[in-house]
């Protein structure tokens, strides 16, 4: 019988239109002759199914079941594609949890403490691994440039402390600019990580694991025109992405382990992506961030990292499902 798949995707932030695009390439790769696949769009309005005659169903939200046709559907597995809250900062998750919903992301704990940077770098960072020194700033608690430049050096970047797709972020080199920078972070959230710069070659890569098996997929090497990979490099084709990366047996060695290092550090479960500098000086990488649910999009870079590794993405996103009700029936046996 056909596993009934919520692909799950929307959200209440301004990551959602990233997340309709990754579920639109995820739709169109899933194997249908395995899964029934229904889109469930959670969005400011409400939670809803579009039916096969173009009605939106509202979800029902006491056990996430839908109408179709007088005939009620209740889901076997959720498939998260929804960016940003709250589908990548542990809410969806909780809600999962309590209902007893399989779904693919990482668990409600490893995807809110992962939606906030600065605590993902303190953690990954108590764990071992390599990550730039920065301050944890506040919007009720004025920082003054002198304060923050007393402790970290120029260059900096100034980031929301929540969210993804590297919207409110800058690079500051000067004095002047911090101040902008700030503001256009706090625009997006109310905690804001400044970090120093690190000068080093960037890249990204994903991990997930499938049968008990940690699986490093080809890294990505990012190079972009801009100053650093923001929305418009990610998402506007300002940016080259290498996959797989050319790189030295030492460096190739270092990232995946380090990758690996954070996966496990930090809990992780699915399939992530980690963003990292190496500084070819210190010959070392460090962890810029961590996304729970990373894009799917055909900008995306985990689609062109499965390809490199010979699957095709209708294999891999079965994977992660078929892995999700394997570990969720093993856990509750009891």
């Amino acid at each position: 019988m056909k596993k009934k798949v919520a692909l799950v995707t929307g959200g209440l932030s301004s990551e959602a239109q990233i997340s309709y695009k990754s579920a639109k390439t995820v739709l169109g790769e899933l194997d249908k002759n395995k899964y029934d696949v229904y889109l469930i769009d959670i969005h400011p309005t409400g939670w809803w199914y579009e039916n096969i005659v173009g009605e939106e169903v509202a979800v029902n939200k006491a056990d996430f079941s839908i109408e179709e046709g007088g005939v009620k559907i209740n889901f076997d597995v959720a498939l998260m594609c929804i960016h940003g809250t709250p589908g990548e900062d542990g809410k969806m998750q909780g809600y999962f949890d309590l209902i007893g919903m399989p779904y693919t992301s990482c668990d409600t704990a490893t995807s809110a403490l992962t939606f906030n940077k600065r605590f993902t770098v303190a953690v990954a960072g108590f764990g071992g691994v390599g990550v730039a020194k920065s301050l944890h700033l506040f919007k009720e608690i004025p920082t003054s440039s002198e304060t923050i430049l007393a402790q970290l050096k120029l260059p900096v970047f100034v980031k929301p402390n929540n969210g993804g797709s590297s919207l409110g972020i800058s690079k500051v080199n000067t004095k002047e600019e911090l101040t902008p920078a700030l503001e256009k972070a706090f625009n997006e959230d109310t905690q804001v990580l400044v970090e120093e710069f690190i000068s080093g070659r960037e890249f990204t890569i994903g991990v997930f694991k499938s049968k008990g098996i940690t699986t490093v997929l080809p890294i990505t090497e990012i190079k972009t025109e801009n100053e650093f990979f923001d929305f418009e490099a990610k998402y506007q084709g300002k940016s080259e992405e290498i996959t797989p990366a050319v790189l030295s047996e030492e460096m190739q060695q270092a990232l995946t382990d380090a990758a690996k290092k954070v996966y496990a550090t930090l809990n992780c479960r699915g399939v992530v992506r980690v963003d990292f500098i190496y500084d070819e000086t210190a010959g070392k990488p460090y962890m810029l961030e961590v996304n729970t649910v990373p894009g799917q999009s055909e900008a995306s870079v985990i689609p062109q990292q499965v390809r490199a590794l010979g699957w095709t993405l209708t294999d891999f996103y079965g994977a992660i499902i078929e892995d999700t009700l394997y570990e969720f029936s093993i856990s509750h046996k009891n």
